[in-house]
């Protein structure tokens, strides 16, 4: 009986030593649980707070210098390019697509606002879910001329009234920031955004024309699209430094169109980037991201200091955005536990 004393000290600090791995395993838990997924094509997931790694992991032969194709996650990286061109007085989002792209001024196109054609709500006959739309994603990739092609695309409603998700206004965006900047758009996102957050590979596509595709094939390592993230929550700054001015990120963020009739992962519409209120034990939580086929998300988390990236290449499969916000769910719970 006199060693009970010195066993219940080695228990309690045994479960002192629990307490104090709790943090990194129980996020580290969570990670690791999606090691039986399935269908072998998660990527990776990387998860930040206050900008530093609290847990990450690789799957299915990523590593963390692999480059990932986020696909229309790269829509959301235009809108930051936009963000950079109105700060330094290139352009503004009350004028329209023709001032600036003058070989489209006259057509459907030219006449949208860039207020509008941020939002989704450029009113052309563009919809990517449908084979039939005019201004369909893959007649546009198809497109030998794609100034043509975007001249060509007709409206369908009025400007500013209804919200139709496509890929060809984000091409037009990034047309847009090539003419006001005088850049190639590659150029000034390694200038303005890429060289600032210290991302040194990057890899995107380009049209048949040679112009950097504004909607997206943008692929970059999953710590470099976290680190974008980080720039988010931290109002356009990285590490002190402003990078995207802050009423931009704010603007960019604001909630403009409620889409959740019409698309169960999100509330509402900014400028190229979604918003949803998760419900995590009770409690509140506004997460803010970027998002692309196959489940690639950049997810950004205020009131949690928090991001976190997910690379996935399910692209057209229906679970891959419904695997990553499980995983991000399940992420936001194991942090709970933690407050």
């Amino acid at each position: 009986m006199r060693h009970l004393p010195l066993l219940l000290i080695a228990a309690l600090c045994l479960s002192c030593a629990a307490r104090a791995q709790d943090t990194p395993a129980t996020l580290e838990q969570a990670l690791q649980a999606q090691d039986g997924d399935s269908h072998g094509d998660l990527r990776a997931v990387v998860v930040l707070r206050d900008g530093a790694i609290v847990a990450e992991r690789y799957y299915n032969g990523e590593t963390a210098d692999t480059l990932h194709d986020i696909r229309s996650a790269g829509k959301s990286i235009t809108a930051l390019l936009l963000g950079a061109a109105v700060a330094r007085g290139q352009l503004a989002t009350t004028k329209t697509v023709g001032e600036y792209w003058h070989e489209v001024a006259g057509s459907p196109a030219g006449k949208v606002a860039l207020d509008d054609l941020l939002t989704m709500r450029s009113g052309l006959a563009a919809f990517d879910e449908d084979e039939q739309s005019p201004g369909n994603e893959d007649k546009l990739d198809e497109a030998p001329d794609p100034a043509a092609f975007v001249r060509g695309v007709p409206a369908a409603t009025k400007p500013g009234s209804t919200y139709r998700y496509n890929s060809l206004g984000s091409y037009i965006a990034g047309r847009v920031v090539e003419n006001a900047s005088g850049a190639d758009l590659e150029d000034y996102a390694a200038k303005v955004l890429f060289a600032p957050l210290g991302i040194t590979r990057w890899s995107w596509g380009r049209d048949v024309a040679k112009h950097p595709k504004g909607q997206g094939n943008l692929s970059l390592r999953a710590r470099d699209t976290a680190k974008i993230g980080q720039m988010v929550l931290d109002d356009g700054t990285l590490d002190g430094r402003r990078v995207i001015d802050a009423a931009w990120i704010n603007a960019m963020l604001a909630p403009r169109v409620a889409i959740g009739a019409v698309d169960r992962y999100a509330d509402s519409y900014g400028y190229f980037w979604y918003a949803k209120t998760q419900d995590i034990g009770g409690r509140k939580i506004a997460v803010y991201f970027a998002s692309g086929n196959g489940g690639n998300k950049i997810y950004v988390m205020p009131a949690r200091r928090m991001v976190v990236s997910i690379a996935s290449s399910a692209y057209g499969k229906g679970y891959g955005q419904r695997r990553s916000e499980d995983i991000l769910k399940a992420i936001l719970k194991a942090d709970a536990t933690q407050m």
